[in-house]
């Protein structure tokens, strides 16, 4: 018989993600509060959940504790249909309703669900139109990746793809600009016309984007290393480099 972890493998936790997704329209099974925690936040949860009528279930704390798929679930699990992933075309089509350039990015090998989280959050507050990552080799959209998220994820369109090669050949011929992250080249970030259509590649921090991917972009770019440590955490690579682009195009 499954666990109870295994039957409620799409979760979102912690009071500030339930709060937003009930903000949302996207569907909620059922929402449990941990008994004896009704306070705070937890009212107005429950309250929204019931303009929704949505199912909500009181349930023991050790009971909780063995759904709960993150650390800090603050008393409260909403338990949502897996994660609606949509196509690239959905990204560029979310951008030409918007009368707005192609603004993407391409996570190359990012399997922590904390950097995912991040990542999501930085490029919906900078008007990224979506993110693109690979079936393998890469965190998915679950609890974690959401609560790091603070929701974002309800926001942020997000493709999954087989091939990411095969993808930039496809944007390419929709005429996007392909901006690969590496340390190796001697461009920096800031010397790179980053206005336009644009989809940019943030790699793995271990290996950096493949040598496939690298080989595929229009262009590269690095960011300046001061210090004794070799690289950045890839979820503040991606903010830098997002937020660069975000200047450009606003003096554009």
């Amino acid at each position: 018989m499954n666990s109870e972890k295994e039957i409620y493998s799409d979760q979102i936790e912690g009071r500030n993600s339930v709060l937003e997704l009930l903000e949302t329209d996207k569907d909620i099974n059922k929402i449990f509060i941990e008994k004896g925690n009704r306070h705070g936040s937890i009212n107005k949860i429950i309250a929204k959940a019931k303009e929704r009528k949505i199912i909500v279930n009181e349930i023991e704390k050790e009971k909780f504790k063995k759904i709960a798929q993150t650390n800090n679930p603050q008393g409260v699990i909403a338990i949502v249909p897996p994660f609606d992933y949509c196509t690239v075309y959905d990204i560029i089509n979310l951008a030409k309703q918007r009368n707005e350039d192609p603004f993407i990015i391409i996570l190359d090998g990012i399997e922590d669900p904390h950097n995912l989280g991040s990542i999501i959050r930085t490029a919906e507050t900078a008007g990224v139109h979506g993110i693109i990552i690979p079936k393998r080799r890469s965190a998915l959209v679950n609890s974690t990746v959401n609560k790091v998220s603070v929701g974002a994820v309800e926001y942020m369109k997000i493709a999954r793809v087989n091939n990411i090669n095969e993808t930039i050949n496809m944007l390419k011929k929709e005429d996007i600009w392909i901006c690969g992250t590496d340390m190796e080249t001697n461009k920096y970030y800031y010397n790179q016309d980053l206005t336009g259509p644009l989809a940019i590649i943030i790699g793995s921090e271990g290996n950096g984007i493949s040598r496939l991917v690298k080989e595929n972009c229009d262009f590269l770019v690095k960011i300046p290393m001061k210090g004794k440590i070799s690289s950045l955490n890839a979820s503040v690579s991606a903010g830098i480099v997002i937020y660069e682009a975000v200047k450009q195009r606003i003096k554009k």
